[in-house]
């Protein structure tokens, strides 16, 4: 109820089109609507003041819709992509007493100085520290969960999900899945509460990347991290954003928009693991032009089919295939064997034509992904959330990119990684390697296929034996299914009206 009257007070359910939503929705929509502040701000803007009001919880919702443009639209998406951490740092002694337990040490035994939070978010807050070493003392960044995070996330997610599973008893939607969606967040929230995991992905980060010249990640200093604290050397750089700064230093800014965009490339097709949160205030160049990448609570990954269907897909649109481009998404079983392959060539076609016809300071990937969304929705393709994750990043790299040289060229900066790529996978060494792979699991199967017949075997004489004596319910049992379904309809509708009473006795004290 009160998520709803921030909702409403803040105008978000301005751009919300009730025509087939059940009637308590849209009478709620229409409550909303009565409350809402009068102002001039769009309904993204609106969306994001809300969920910043709403506290931590519902700003780490935000952020994370903001890689979901499938769900709530490439426009509300780009909006939430800056959506601050309006979270108020919490006290130094707290911090302390956090580090202390993690570690089971005093901060002046770990650190040889300890100072206040320079960044405060959501989910934790950084510090900068110093740390003895043989070769003297060394700046840290101290990353501690903040205290109580865990219970009040927990909370907020059992509320979103009543939420989530209300709206699809109600309004079932077969792309936008509200409860996947809140099971989503639930598991990319768990793995960035614990920071030993995002320990990890710096950790494999700096493994894929350590050939790579011009990119790396800070150092993990393991014996001073645990599941709430997390320490990493310090990055001495220049933030990408700070586009003045990379000038007086003398760097060359188109030459690092091009390496943003190859490193991304390679992260995504090469290893199958990249950043996925490559915003502005998470990228720097050091004083060698190398560009430093921070903060890897939120990682993507893709199997080697994700890879090759991304190169395929980049490839066909650089060399302007489109027909390539759909056999690609038929034979990946993204698109319904049922639609048309020429069809959906004629689609991409209009999708990537008028793009080749621009300038390049026109050419535009987020352009480019507002209309496959279109594509994908006319032809029933299925959303793929690792997928959408890589568009959404790919949006926001291009953005950055971007501002560093407004002339560069996104395909021709993205040809020479995905030329390679293919190269190598389509050539002997990326066969040779796809058949020892196969050899592997092949083997792996036959080591198995004892087991496996056995428990095949069990299967289908149960199956027979069901199917000979049927599937009978007990009375009881039918009865109690009876009751629980009418249960579940019964409190999704009280749920509803319940908020839009809340929002009618709201409106009034508004009013009076």
């Amino acid at each position: 109820m009160r998520a709803a009257f921030v909702f409403g007070r803040e105008g978000a359910f301005a751009g919300v089109d009730p025509t087939g939503a059940p009637p308590p929705a849209v009478f709620i929509l229409r409550l909303g609507r009565l409350v809402a502040r009068r102002d001039k701000a769009s309904a993204p803007n609106r969306i994001a003041a809300a969920l910043s009001k709403l506290g931590p919880s519902y700003i780490k919702l935000g952020q994370f819709l903001a890689t979901r443009p499938d769900v709530v639209g490439t426009e509300v998406a780009r909006d939430l992509e800056h959506l601050q951490d309006r979270v108020a740092p919490f006290p130094q002694e707290v911090a302390v007493a956090t580090v202390e337990s993690a570690l089971g040490a005093p901060v002046s035994a770990i650190f040889t100085s300890f100072g206040p939070p320079i960044a405060a978010a959501s989910i934790a807050q950084v510090h900068k520290a110093t740390v003895r070493t043989p070769d003297g003392e060394k700046a840290v960044a101290v990353k501690v969960i903040r205290p109580g995070v865990v219970r009040l996330f927990r909370r907020d997610l059992e509320t979103m999900g009543f939420a989530a599973r209300t709206a699809e008893r109600l309004q079932p939607v077969r792309r936008l899945r509200p409860v996947a969606v809140v099971n989503e967040l639930a598991r990319s929230v768990a793995l960035e509460l614990d920071l030993r995991m995002e320990a990890a992905a710096l950790s494999e980060m700096a493994e894929n990347t350590r050939l790579d010249l011009g990119f790396r990640v800070p150092a993990v200093d393991w014996e001073r991290t645990a599941r709430d604290v997390l320490v990493t050397d310090w990055v001495n750089g220049i933030p990408l954003a700070d586009r003045e700064a990379i000038d007086a230093a003398g760097h060359d800014r188109p030459a690092l928009a091009r390496l943003l965009i190859e490193t991304f490339l390679k992260q995504a097709m090469r290893d199958g693991f990249f950043h996925a949160d490559m915003h502005p205030g998470n990228l720097f160049v050091d004083a060698s032009g190398a560009i430093i990448a921070v903060d890897l609570g939120l990682i993507g990954r893709l199997g080697p089919k994700e890879r090759r269907f991304l190169a395929e897909i980049l490839y066909g649109f650089i060399t302007r295939d489109y027909m390539r481009v759909a056999r690609v998404h038929f034979e990946a079983g993204y698109v319904p064997p049922e639609q048309s392959v020429q069809d959906f060539g004629q689609a991409l076609r209009a999708i990537g034509e008028p793009i080749h016809n621009r300038t390049a300071s026109q050419i535009s990937m987020a352009r480019l992904l507002t209309q496959l969304f279109e594509v994908t929705e006319l032809f029933q393709m299925q959303t793929r959330t690792e997928l959408v994750l890589l568009q959404k990043t790919m949006v926001v790299v291009e953005g950055v990119a971007r501002k560093l040289d407004p002339d560069l060229n996104i395909w021709s900066a993205s040809e020479p990684t995905v030329r390679a790529f293919m190269t190598h996978a389509l050539g002997p060494a990326g066969i040779l390697e796809g058949a020892v792979d196969g050899i592997g699991r092949l083997g792996r199967a036959l080591v198995e296929l004892p087991d496996i017949l056995d428990r095949g075997e069990r299967l289908a004489n149960r199956l027979e034996e069901a199917v000979v004596r049927g599937f009978p319910l007990a009375p009881e049992s039918v009865h109690a299914i009876g009751e629980a379904e009418a249960k579940r309809a019964r409190l999704g509708q009280v749920a509803m009206w319940v908020a839009a009473l809340a929002l009618v006795a709201i409106a009034v004290s508004v009013v009076y």
